[in-house]
């Protein structure tokens, strides 16, 4: 049984939505996350509610394996193809038959394969290694990766007709620091998983404030992080001990630092400022009139990087749809990015023409 999609966040919600959208249409999907946030549960959820459910689910991790054997894995070969071929082999294209081929990490598949790829994609063709023998496949293709591809394009690395190819319907999952509401329930979901496994575990679930730490806490490591941490409390028994042991964020200013040389407290320090200038800046991204503890946790650098540049990207774009007339091809251009890119951001950002 696979695990279902856990969370009540607006962003999971969405992700929900777009599942039963999609499930039907069986378009290639290319899911998009950090490591760990349950790309792989998507695309079981994709499966699950598809006609193909009673079909193959079949997984093949594309950083795993080397070149030569990532090739043979997808295409099967025939016997004496290569050294050690002993007997004809089919590859994941076949085995997924009419179901599903789910293809993790598929930013770290070598180049010189993704033109094979391409090729499957777009013909349902394949030949085993070793054969002269063409084969029809029929599977749907859902795609996952922790890699920036538009990045890899720009560097050569990933090729851009495989691109869009793969990315007919974009599934981007957000970290779990940015969807903290998730957290209770997911926590509630692994207790219930581990009960069975650990029958005679004492690990209790977390109090109100603990709770809370959990929330605050920004797991660089995501769901499968939180995961483990579930795991290790019910053998452990103790919340303390998981939290000694769980990476700090370097971005956030440690209890330690909070006191300057000087001995300023966080108080002194933004709510004593006399410029009103940086305090009005400040202001539009950090919430000053919070305590000491909490404001810190706020003013990580990367997170207002992002508030900041997403500000000025959406005056950016609402100036210029305004300038032409909200006619979005024209903007594109002026913008210099593609027609889909700008429907992306509007809709990311929330702008629309003024209703009349």
């Amino acid at each position: 049984m696979s695990t279902p999609l856990i969370g009540v966040s607006k962003s999971i919600l969405k992700i929900k939505e777009l599942i039963n959208h999609v499930a039907n249409t069986c378009l290639n999907v290319l899911i998009t996350g950090e490591t760990g946030v349950g790309k792989e549960v998507v695309a079981q959820s994709l499966y699950a509610e598809s006609p193909r459910a009673a079909n193959n689910f079949v997984k093949i991790n594309c950083a795993a394996l080397p070149e030569t054997l990532l090739e043979s894995e997808l295409y099967g070969y025939e016997k004496g193809a290569f050294t050690g071929a002993h007997k004809k082999r089919p590859g994941k294209f076949l085995t997924a038959h009419k179901g599903v081929l789910f293809l993790d990490e598929i930013g770290d598949m070598p180049l010189t394969l993704q033109s094979k790829m391409l090729h499957v994609l777009q013909s349902g063709e394949f030949s085993p290694l070793g054969s002269d023998e063409d084969f029809k496949t029929d599977v749907w293709v859902i795609a996952a990766t922790n890699r920036n591809l538009e990045e890899s394009i720009n560097n050569k690395t990933f090729r851009e007709d495989l691109f869009y190819r793969l990315n007919i319907i974009k599934i981007d999952i957000p970290p779990l620091r940015k969807r903290p509401e998730d957290i209770p329930a997911l926590i509630e979901y692994y207790f219930r998983m581990y009960r069975s496994e650990y029958p005679n575990s004492d690990g209790g679930k977390p109090d109100p404030e603990t709770l809370e730490r959990l929330c605050a806490y920004h797991w660089p490591g995501n769901v499968r992080q939180l995961q483990n941490c579930i795991k290790k409390q019910m053998v452990l028994n103790s919340w303390d001990k998981i939290f000694e042991e769980l990476p700090q964020d370097p971005s956030l200013i440690s209890e330690q630092d909070t006191d300057s040389p000087g001995g300023e407290q966080a108080d002194t320090l933004f709510h004593n400022d006399v410029n009103p200038e940086r305090m009005k800046i400040i202001s539009e991204f950090v919430d000053l009139s919070t305590s000491s503890e909490k404001l810190f946790e706020d003013i990580s650098l990367k997170k207002i990087k992002k508030l900041a540049s997403d500000k000025v990207e959406k005056e950016v774009i609402t100036f210029v749809l305004e300038k032409v007339g909200w006619n979005r091809s024209r903007a594109a251009k002026i913008l210099k990015v593609s027609y889909k890119t700008l429907l992306y951001k509007m809709s990311e950002f929330s702008v629309s023409p003024p209703v009349k």
